[in-house]
């Protein structure tokens, strides 16, 4: 696999996703949604990170699992939809759990609507902030709503009401609880590095990320196949490929919060580090760091005051340890591992630009 490809190597399948985040986008504005979300407050956050670029890679892949077994994409958009807002929520609500101020270049929800409250309504700052984490958790409430209502219109698509039923099962009793579970364990875990092994950090990474990858893949495979069971050998190959992804995507993610480009990522590299965040790259540099910088790691580690000198100087004994390295070489092994599961397929033009996707989300700059 190349070590590294620009954008435009990826040329096919940026423009398949971007045909397919406009057909969702025009699908999400339409005015009979925006008219349920009420006050304007909540309307605005709602749709905040929906306007606010990303690639929505997850409604993406379930589109192109559809077509990849035969399916009608045209059947799959409201749950593309109802994954792509599911997602959202999630990223609303973690926003308020990681304290992050920025979302690709933007105020998150909690920082806008805090900003807002003081401009607006004149609050003092303790209001203001509590207002602020307020309309976040209220919009991230009515987004998950939102996203069980989308997949329910499927059905007006032609999807079996049987499949949607099971979908839907799958989201409410696996997804979500895995997904929380990922996320608190993400929380307890911080600064606990010395106390954890690989093993308990790739499995916060899978229920944190994979397990809805994994679902989309599920998704599009039920819709054309019109049964949500993965007992079919490509529904399990797509469940599998896209799971694989998942973690590898993380992997990813959590290597571009610290070696990233700022101005990319649309918010400041390194934030992980001063949240003592246990990653793949920070329980490598521990265990292959010497005496002195294993004391720099972890005075560093989870403090939110560290300066901007003790934040580049962890960000080096990553790249000096290998943890980047090693951390690229995992994230690779799973891709390598996720495409052999494509073999199960039809050798389609869907297909081919599911290997790409695969291969894009770890070779993305962000």
């Amino acid at each position: 696999m190349p070590a590294s490809r620009t954008d435009a190597d990826f040329s096919d399948l940026l423009d398949a996703v971007a045909r397919r985040k406009q057909l969702l986008l025009e699908y999400l504005m339409q005015e009979r949604f925006a008219e349920r979300f009420r006050p304007a407050h909540i309307r605005d956050a709602v749709y905040s990170y929906v306007k606010g670029g990303g690639k929505s890679l997850r409604p993406a892949v379930a589109m192109l699992a559809c077509g990849a077994l035969g399916g009608d994409e045209a059947q799959a958009l409201p749950v593309a939809a109802a994954i792509e807002i599911y997602h959202t929520w999630t990223l609303v609500h973690d926003d308020v759990i990681d304290r992050d101020d920025t979302r690709r270049g933007r105020p998150t929800v909690h920082r806008e609507y805090a900003e807002r409250a003081s401009r607006e309504f004149g609050w003092a700052s303790a209001e203001a902030e509590h207002y602020g984490r307020t309309i976040a958790m209220l919009a991230g409430d009515v987004q998950q709503s939102w996203s069980w209502s989308l997949l329910f219109e499927a059905c007006e698509r032609g999807v079996p009401a049987a499949v949607v039923i099971q979908l839907a099962q799958i989201l409410a009793s696996r997804v979500t609880p895995l997904l929380v579970e990922g996320e608190t364990l993400d929380v307890q875990y911080s600064g606990a590095v010395r106390q954890l092994d690989e093993e308990a950090v790739i499995d916060v990474l899978w229920k944190k990320t994979g397990v809805l990858y994994e679902f989309a893949g599920r998704a599009g495979a039920a819709i054309a196949l019109r049964d949500a069971s993965v007992d079919t050998p490509a529904a399990q190959a797509i469940a599998n490929f896209c799971r694989l992804c998942g973690a590898a995507f993380q992997i990813q993610d959590d290597i571009l919060g610290v070696v990233g480009d700022a101005q990319q990522l649309g918010k400041p590299v390194g934030s992980d580090i001063r949240e003592g965040k246990t990653t793949l790259l920070t329980l490598t540099a521990l265990a292959q760091a010497n005496a002195r910088q294993r004391d720099a790691l972890l005075r560093t580690l989870g403090d939110d005051r560290a300066s901007a000198a003790d934040v580049s100087s962890v960000i080096a004994l990553l790249r000096d340890t290998g943890a980047v390295e090693y951390a690229q070489a995992v994230s690779r092994q799973y891709v390598s591992e996720a495409l052999t599961h494509l073999d199960a397929l039809p050798d389609n033009r869907y297909r081919s630009l599911l290997a790409q996707w695969a291969q894009y989300l770890i070779q993305r700059e962000f």
